[in-house]
């Protein structure tokens, strides 16, 4: 199989993965410079950079890489005792770089009004490719979102089968209505999306929130949700809105595995305050 192309193949279809290169050589090895390994995000792998104990560690570095989308640089040194408890006849060093390979991040935008207009924009400007989705043809077409990678003019659970959400997807809910939200957050908490977010006040989404957890969704599926949406900076108008929604989605790309204002934090911990 060739990497590249299994390379290709895994951006094509939303998954990680990371690359192992042997990016320097310094006496006998049981491979070569240049070697790679690719290992995909179920752990599986394709190539080989000479297998044995090295292997083995990059693959679980590698594991590491794509959870951190951080690279990392591998030095091992094959002296004549590790030579010779895995068979290997040398007794060089090696360096390995292991670089995360990321999917391009998608914004999938629920709701076709003038904020999602700006956010459409800016999320593009700033490397997202977006898709709107709205049950309006007047609102979802071309001529409103030139710059979509996809526009969805249908019923919302009509749609949902035909979108693919991984953990490089971004939910944007800026739907005209509480009962449109409700339907596409029903949704959007059963995917593996990497982060969903949802306009409107703390009682707004806390209403929203508690009717579906009548219907017996878990309070635990809402605490991945950002909301209210965007970071605090005082956004009043559609494109100031925009540019806080897009900045918190890239805090949340660059920071993998923060904790950026989960909804458990947000918006549970004065539940109390809101609602008495």
């Amino acid at each position: 199989m060739d990497i590249y192309e299994e390379i290709v193949r895994l951006r094509r279809l939303g998954q990680k993965c990371a690359l192992a290169t042997i990016v320097e050589v310094n006496g006998s090895i049981p491979s070569y410079e240049s070697a790679k390994i690719l290992v995909r995000e179920d752990g599986s792998m394709t190539g080989t950079i000479g297998g044995g104990c090295v292997e083995a560690e990059v693959w679980s570095i590698a594991c590491n890489v794509m959870e951190t989308e951080k690279p990392q640089r591998l030095t091992f040194n094959l002296g004549q005792d590790a030579a010779y408890d895995n068979g290997l006849i040398c007794g060089g060093q090696l360096e390995v770089f292991v670089e995360p390979l990321i999917p391009p991040p998608a914004a999938l935008i629920f709701g076709a009004g003038h904020i999602s207009k700006s956010l459409a924009r800016i999320a593009g400007v700033a490397g997202f490719e977006t898709t709107i989705v709205d049950d309006r043809e007047s609102f979802a077409n071309r001529d409103r979102f030139p710059e979509a990678g996809a526009i969805f003019a249908g019923e919302y659970e009509e749609v949902f089968p035909q979108l693919t959400v991984n953990g490089s997807t971004y939910i944007i809910i800026v739907t005209r209505g509480h009962r449109d939200d409700m339907r596409v957050l029903r949704w959007a908490v059963e995917t593996p999306a990497r982060y969903i977010a949802m306009i409107g006040s703390r009682r707004k989404v806390i209403g929203v929130i508690k009717e579906l957890e009548k219907e017996g969704i878990p309070r635990s599926d809402f605490e991945k949700i950002s909301a209210p949406m965007g970071l605090e900076i005082g956004a009043v108008t559609p494109e100031e809105i925009a540019v806080a929604v897009v900045a918190e989605m890239i805090a949340v790309r660059r920071n993998p595995g923060g904790n950026w204002r989960t909804i458990s934090k947000s918006i549970f911990a004065a539940e109390k305050l809101v609602l008495k």
